[in-house]
């Protein structure tokens, strides 16, 4: 069924009140950091509808002060919510988003369901924001990759015109879920108790077919016949629709790691125009989410363990590239479960409030 825009307009929205609103996918990673980026950002919020799977059915979600149990998306939907946060895959933002829109609710979208859909904005707040407008029911939050990527590139760009992007991930096991934080701590207990784990353990419900603590693999999503995985050709196709410019060329590598303070990635960027290293760090560190941490004579660059619980985008490692002319180097962090999802969603939110 395609989604067709609801004329219906949120009472809530329009005059700043108290609203009703769902968390889609509630006990998962980034349902919780939903959960506690509304809390923490004051989002006006009447009543929390919680949304999980049936097995999670009537546990209770604590927030602000009070005990909420969680509901299916059927109840949800007649609970007449002024907003959605999706965070539950595809498959159920595919069936559920339509439903909630024609309801009268906006929906903000985590998966990749309508990201590259004509129709549906993709959105990060500080870059494109200002091309939302009260019409727009479903709102595609980008890839966590994608979205840190961008956050430094977009002033950059505008002052340099961006010719092409290499970026190579290192990416946390937070994005795949909590499967995967307790298979890499199932295998560190193993690994510390001096048995080697060469492979997974098949007694457990692992996330990924491969020992993920002392390890790592150039592998996120499933590949494509192009020999890219999903992952990669996100970061590609996702960059073209939100700058708005299909001329740059994009080419990534995804890798997972074993992290959960959030992704890390080395980018190297060609622009049209000549530059010096000074006037790159003044844009990148006066554009509104990002943190400069550049100073490599005393050991300062970001880092994923400094990163975590923060909505910053932090960029250090700034330096030429030495092979080619107009083209830098950089390297940048940020806490994928935050800005890279629950946060940049609620931030969408927000501006239609």
């Amino acid at each position: 069924m395609r989604y067709k825009k609801s004329r219906l307009q949120s009472a809530a929205f329009k005059e700043k009140k108290d609203m009703k609103v769902v968390v889609f996918g509630a006990t998962g990673l980034v349902g919780t950091r939903m959960i506690q980026v509304l809390a923490e950002r004051r989002f006006p919020v009447s009543e929390l509808i919680p949304v999980a799977s049936e097995k999670s059915e009537g546990r209770m979600i604590e927030f602000e002060g009070k005990r909420y149990p969680v509901v299916s998306a059927e109840e949800a939907v007649a609970m007449k919510p002024e907003l959605a946060l999706f965070s539950a895959g595809a498959d159920l933002s595919k069936i559920w988003a339509p439903r909630f829109a024609d309801a009268g609710c906006r929906v903000v979208d985590n998966s990749a369901c309508w990201r590259m859909d004509p129709e549906i904005k993709l959105i990060v707040p500080e870059i494109n924001g200002s091309i939302l407008t009260d019409s727009d029911m479903i709102i595609a939050n980008p890839n966590c990759s994608t979205i840190q990527m961008l956050m430094p590139l977009w002033p950059l760009h505008k002052a340099l015109e961006l010719k092409r992007i290499v970026v190579s991930t290192y990416q946390s096991i937070t994005g795949t879920g909590q499967k995967a934080v307790a298979q890499m701590y199932s295998e560190r207990t193993r690994n510390m108790g001096k048995i080697e784990v060469k492979s997974v353990d098949p007694e457990q419900d692992n996330a990924y077919p491969y020992p993920i603590d002392l390890n790592l693999f150039p592998h996120i999503d499933s590949f494509l016949e192009n020999g890219y995985t999903k992952e990669e050709m996100k970061m590609v196709n996702e960059t073209h629709k939100i700058f708005n410019d299909y001329s740059i060329g994009v080419t990534a590598t995804t890798v997972r790691v074993p992290v959960t303070g959030g992704h890390s990635e080395a980018v190297n960027a060609e622009f049209k125009k000549s530059f010096e290293l000074d006037d790159v760090r003044k844009l990148v560190s006066g554009f509104k989410g990002n943190t400069l941490v550049d100073d490599p004579a005393h050991l300062k660059y970001p880092m994923p363990i400094y990163a975590e619980g923060s909505d910053e985008v932090f960029v250090g490692r700034i330096r030429f590239d030495e092979s080619q002319p107009n083209t830098l180097n950089f390297w940048c962090v940020s806490d994928n479960l935050r800005k890279g999802a629950a946060t940049n969603a609620i931030q969408i939110a927000e501006l239609f409030l």
